[in-house]
């Protein structure tokens, strides 16, 4: 068992203790209360036959009083459990990662594009891919945060920063657990809740209320209670609290129309926003070492230095939980009666969006990025053989230099690693047999280039690289929607290649065997020149092809492209793939043993 299996072994074996434990103790609490009510109504039946009102009086409240305790401690400890069982689910979704079955967060499937320069051949997004490998993100500015790094390199301060905070973070498992469980409400949680808090602020009924309605609100509520207690005294005032409480009633129905417009779209999210303060919490109390860290922290805190964001957000999602008791008739008759509940809280509602609009739509991001990171943190934490890459400041003269490189998605017992440096060439053309490993290692350098990109460790010994535009041609597809043939396809995909590489001079491109989809004339003929016309415009990459004699045109320039390969070794007639990168062009193909494997024979003296 690896150190990190047993850090999550030993990690499921205590929370899974105290899920239990919480759940005897709700149990508990639930027969208790169940003891309450039928002791208790014995004991007030026993009191009735007693025909003493005081003691009757004295058992009512106190097993109401009582009964009211077990609830809230109750709803305290479900609290409790229901943190520690999300918990437990972020936990054990690590282990089910571990031994390779699927990430119970997104996998990027809404990312998917074939028309991406890379996505698509590299296997960043959907199910098996990186992304559904390294997500942490639950909410949706999260989970595009991450993508969005991964679609387009990051710039170098950038890519620093999100190394700097990851480093910190990934030694703080303890942490991370409790942010990712504080979050976890929010996995399945389609809604864009910053986009719609964005909308609902916008909304006209934020106009809600005027100067009489804010006065009122608070002197109303006051001569109704000195009404009705002088009512007692002088029976005359009984009439003026009537008179105000139907005022109360009927104004509140006269406006309900309004009020449900207002607390209809808000609802539903009061639990929501409350995950999100107590995330937000989180950052806010910790004590950050690194300067991007701290920067975050710090971001949530630009509320003029009044308060904490995560109190902002608790205070709404309590106006809002204040709001929906109005959804109960009979409360919401009484409350308006005696406090003009709903306009209070709508009142409240529009006067905390006042003070905090700004930073909490802000801090929607900071939360985001947060996410984001954790992700890059537990992909280290979970890989610590993985390496942070060096990232170079110029592309036009800087070269890639990977030591022990090998692709993530292979699993670890079956992954060879390889050596590779462009220092002596920019275009480097590879050949080799079939399922010899050319198409896997182009993607090795590609998929690693993009982690670095976004801040995160490498599957490498060590790994430098200026930030290049990396374009691949690799997995090309035709397409019956659009009545296109897959040789043009190709042709679309190489312009795009060739007018990316005209136009920026920092790309990378990654072709694998091109030109699939013509005959082998047309094929050899149309890749020799396509790869000097790409050498010629001072273009830099990889290719990988089986025609052997695209070799030559090592010869023709020197010092711009290096052939290298992967070959294999035949042993009684068995393959045998060793996966290693060699300098040269390959010398053993493997199409006819592969044939003769299904029993077709080549006549090799066919003239």
């Amino acid at each position: 068992m690896t150190p990190i299996a047993v850090l999550y072994d030993q990690k499921h074996k205590e929370i899974a203790s105290t899920v239990l434990k919480l759940n005897k103790q709700v149990n508990r609490l639930s027969l208790s209360r169940l003891f309450v009510i039928l002791g208790g109504g014995a004991i007030l039946f026993y009191t009735f036959q007693l025909e003493s009102l005081p003691l009757v009086f004295v058992c009512f409240f106190v097993l109401l009083f009582l009964f009211a305790y077990l609830v809230r401690k109750q709803s305290q400890l479900e609290l409790q459990k229901n943190y520690f069982e999300a918990y437990l689910k972020v936990v054990e979704n690590e282990q089910i990662i571990e031994v390779g079955k699927l990430n119970m967060y997104d996998h990027g499937q809404n990312f998917e594009d074939g028309n991406h320069p890379y996505s698509s051949d590299m296997d960043i997004f959907g199910t098996y891919s990186l992304f559904a490998k390294l997500n942490r993100a639950t909410t949706k500015q999260g989970i595009d945060l991450l993508a969005s790094w991964f679609k387009a390199p990051l710039n170098k301060v950038q890519i620093q920063s999100n190394q700097e905070a990851a480093q910190e973070l990934e030694s703080e498992s303890e942490w991370i657990w409790d942010f990712q469980a504080k979050l976890l409400a929010n996995l399945n949680h389609k809604l864009d809740i910053k986009a719609f808090l964005t909308n609902y602020f916008q909304d006209r009924n934020f106009q809600f209320g005027s100067a009489f309605m804010r006065f009122y609100i608070k002197a109303g509520p006051i001569l109704f209670l000195v009404a009705l207690i002088g009512s007692f005294f002088v029976p005359k005032l009984s009439g003026i609290a009537t008179l105000i409480g139907i005022f109360h009633i009927l104004w509140a129905l006269a406006k309900a129309g309004s009020v449900s417009m207002f607390s209809s779209r808000i609802d539903k999210i009061g639990g929501v926003l409350s995950s999100y303060a107590d995330a937000i919490q989180s950052i806010e109390s910790h004590s950050w070492k690194s300067a991007s860290m701290q920067k975050l922290a710090n971001d949530l805190s630009q509320n003029n230095g009044a308060e904490p964001i995560s109190k902002a957000f608790k205070k709404l999602a309590g106006l809002i939980n204040n709001l929906d008791a109005r959804n109960n008739v009979f409360v919401g008759i009484f409350l308006n009666l005696f406090l003009l509940w709903d306009f209070r809280q709508v009142l409240a509602i529009v006067d905390w969006k006042n003070k905090y609009e700004h930073e909490i739509l802000n801090s929607f991001d900071t939360l985001a990025e947060v996410e984001a990171i954790v992700s890059l943190a537990i992909w280290k934490r979970n890989h610590i053989d993985y390496v942070y890459p060096t990232i170079l400041d110029k592309p036009l003269e800087n070269k890639i230099d990977a030591q022990g490189v090998y692709h993530p998605l292979i699993p670890n017992e079956q992954v060879v690693a390889n050596d590779y440096s462009s220092v002596d060439h920019r275009v480097a053309l590879v050949t080799g047999s079939n399922m010899a490993g050319k198409s896997t290692f182009l993607r090795t350098i590609g998929i690693n280039a993009i982690l670095a990109y976004a801040g995160a460790s490498v599957a490498a010994k060590s790994f430098r690289l200026p930030i290049y535009k990396i374009i691949s041609y690799m997995r090309i597809k035709d397409n019956l929607n659009e009545s296109t043939s897959t040789f043009k396809a190709e042709l679309n995909r190489m312009k795009f290649i060739l007018d990316t590489v005209a136009a920026h001079r920092d790309s990378f491109f990654l072709i694998d065997e091109m030109l699939r989809g013509t005959n082998s004339v047309d094929k050899y003929l149309g890749s020799r020149a396509i790869i000097k016309k790409l050498v010629r415009m001072d273009g830099k990459g990889m290719v990988a092809t089986h025609d052997l004699q695209l070799s030559s045109l090592e010869g023709e320039f020197p010092g711009e492209i290096k052939n290298y390969h992967f070959d294999i070794r035949v042993d009684e007639g068995q393959m045998l793939f060793d996966y290693k990168l060699k300098i040269g062009e390959c010398k053993i193909f493997n199409a006819s043993l592969l044939l003769k494997g299904i029993g077709v024979d080549i006549d090799e003296n066919i003239g």
